[in-house]
């Protein structure tokens, strides 16, 4: 019999991750299914709560923020099962999600990242995720596949190679981390994900879509917010993830584009929309890559 190890991430969020919890006790097999927290950092320690939400819970509490790829990491580190699901604390799911995402493994060896499709929690008539199409590395920009269009159920028997899996809801073998390994720690936040599924694909593995289950994720469809951590990773990790994942002569081209036209529109538009505080951040994060080293765990940003 395979066993499932879920791995979820808290970061201050106690409410959405109870609900996630309620969610997935109301819709596995708790026999065939090891439901792993990583507490992250959180200010406060809501474990009892999460324990009365799901009571076979592993509950991990790091002290300290280890981004998304570090707290998903130390629940990997000890996750016991077959495969390994990594599901936002924000999601929840549907009742075959498990047993339809191990199907398409067993089915399909070739497959070493899987994603279901993804709606919006909200407007669950919305896909937010049907695939990826491939990462163009002169400009690092890529494109969702189904993203804000109406789910008609157009992919429900849908199941296929994609460019990225989402990192909402990814599912891996364990067998294949001891090639592959985990996620790299260094991007925090924004890029981890898709830098793992380049691993996969390094490894000889297919990054794979399947519509025959699905999850809803909580996530808004408007524009989040900006902030100065948002701003910092986005840029930094952006052109991160093209220095690993591409030769000098791309990185060098990219890097070209990245800094006289794409960041430099960008600082334009804070400006024009009285956020110049976010400039610095913008430079911070360019700045970042030509001070340190690709494989650099120090982040340059303090979080608190």
């Amino acid at each position: 019999m395979n066993i499932t190890s879920i791995i979820t991430v808290n970061y201050n969020q106690p409410a959405v991750t109870i609900d996630f919890l309620k969610s997935v006790r109301a819709n596995t097999d708790q026999n065939n299914v090891e439901v792993i927290l990583v507490d992250n950092g959180s200010v406060e320690n809501h474990e009892a709560a999460y324990r009365a939400a799901y009571p076979a819970l592993v509950y991990i509490r790091s002290e300290e923020n280890l981004g998304f790829a570090g707290g998903n990491n130390l629940g990997i580190r000890v996750a016991k099962g077959d495969y390994l699901l990594l599901l936002n604390n924000d999601t929840e799911i549907s009742d075959n999600l498990v047993t339809a995402m191990v199907a398409e493994f067993e089915e399909h060896p070739e497959i070493g990242l899987l994603s279901p499709l993804i709606l919006y929690y909200e407007n669950p008539g919305v896909i937010q995720y049907a695939g990826f199409t491939p990462m163009n590395y002169m400009t690092c920009r890529n494109e969702g596949i189904g993203s804000f269009a109406k789910n008609n159920g157009q992919y429900d028997n849908d199941s296929r190679e994609t460019a990225y899996c989402h990192g909402a809801a990814m599912m891996c073998r364990r067998t294949d981390l001891g090639q592959v390994g985990l996620m790299a720690e260094n991007f925090f936040l924004y890029y981890e994900e898709l830098d793992w599924c380049e691993k996969f694909k390094k490894a000889g593995k297919k990054i794979w879509f399947t519509g025959k289950t699905k999850i809803y994720h909580k996530e808004s469809m408007s524009v989040g917010k900006e902030s100065n951590i948002k701003t910092y990773f986005m840029t930094r990790n952006r052109m991160l993830f093209i220095r690993r994942n591409t030769g000098p002569l791309n990185t060098l081209f990219f890097s070209l584009y990245f800094i006289l036209i794409a960041a430099s529109k960008q600082m334009v538009l804070y400006l024009m929309k009285g956020r110049g505080d976010l400039v610095k951040w913008v430079i911070k994060g360019l700045w970042w890559n030509f001070t340190h080293s690709k494989n650099s765990n120090e982040l340059g940003f303090k979080i608190v």
